[in-house]
C-alpha cells in the first residue's frame, strides 16, 4: 500500500515548511514536493489550461502562474475548474512515487501545502510547520512583495494555522528564529525517526 511510511509535511503560506523540508533533505529523507510536481503537471497541461483560461496565461508553452493564480484565487469556481484538472495527475504522480519509498521500509516526507484542506492523500502522520497568523501575513508581504489583501485572500482558502497545529501528530514551532527552528526541527526528526524505528 502506498504511504506506509509518509508523513505529510504541511503548514501555511510562509510558515517556513521549505526551509523545513531542506533540512529534511539535508538529514538524507527523500521529499516528495506536491507544489514541485504541480507545478510540472500545469506546464504539461498548458495547452489545456489556455482553452480553460484564455491564451493569456501561457507564454512560451509554461503557464505564467501569477496571471493564473490571479484568476483562480478571486473566483473560487475557477479554482475548482483547475483543480478538477490537475489533482488526478498530481496525485497519481505523487503515488508512484511514494510506492517506490515505501519498498524501502523507512520514513520519507510529502510535502503537501493544504493537506488538510484536500484531505486527498491516505497518510496517517502529520508534520505541521507553525507561524502564528500575525506572523504568516508579515512574512508573506515581505517575501512576496504582496499586499495584504491579496495575502490575506490566500489565507482565505486555507485551514487556519492554529486548527492545523492541533490536528497535527508533529509540530514545528517557526515563530522564533533560525536556531530555535533547528532545535524544533532536530525533536520532531527524532520523533519521526522512533516512531518508524
Amino acid at each position: 500500500m502506498a504511504f506506509a511510511y509518509a508523513v505529510a509535511l504541511t503548514g501555511g503560506i510562509a510558515t517556513g515548511k521549505s526551509s523545513v523540508a531542506k533540512m529534511f533533505e539535508e538529514d538524507g529523507f527523500t521529499v516528495i514536493d506536491a507544489d514541485k510536481i504541480a507545478h510540472d503537471m500545469l506546464d504539461e497541461q498548458a495547452q489545456t489550461v489556455a482553452q480553460m483560461f484564455g491564451d493569456e496565461v501561457v507564454q512560451d508553452g509554461k503557464v505564467d502562474r501569477k496571471r493564473l493564480g490571479a484568476i483562480v484565487f478571486a473566483e473560487p469556481r475557477e479554482r475548482k475548474r483547475l483543480e478538477a484538472l490537475l489533482h488526478p495527475l498530481i496525485y497519481q504522480r505523487i503515488e508512484e512515487r511514494a510506492q517506490k519509498e515505501d519498498a524501502k521500509s523507512k520514513p520519507y516526507i510529502v510535502d503537501i501545502p493544504l493537506f488538510f484542506e484536500g484531505r486527498r492523500y491516505p497518510i496517517g502522520r502529520t508534520l505541521v510547520v507553525y507561524a502564528p497568523q500575525s506572523l504568516q501575513i508579515e512574512r508573506c508581504m515581505q517575501r512576496d512583495g504582496l499586499e495584504k489583501e491579496a495575502v490575506l485572500e490566500r489565507l482565505a482558502v486555507q485551514i487556519d494555522i492554529e486548527e492545523k497545529r492541533y490536528l497535527a501528530d508533529y509540530v514545528i514551532d517557526n515563530s522564533k528564529d533560525q536556531t530555535q527552528l533547528r532545535v524544533e526541527y532536530e525533536k520532531a526528526k527524532e520523533a519521526i525517526l522512533k516512531e518508524f524505528a
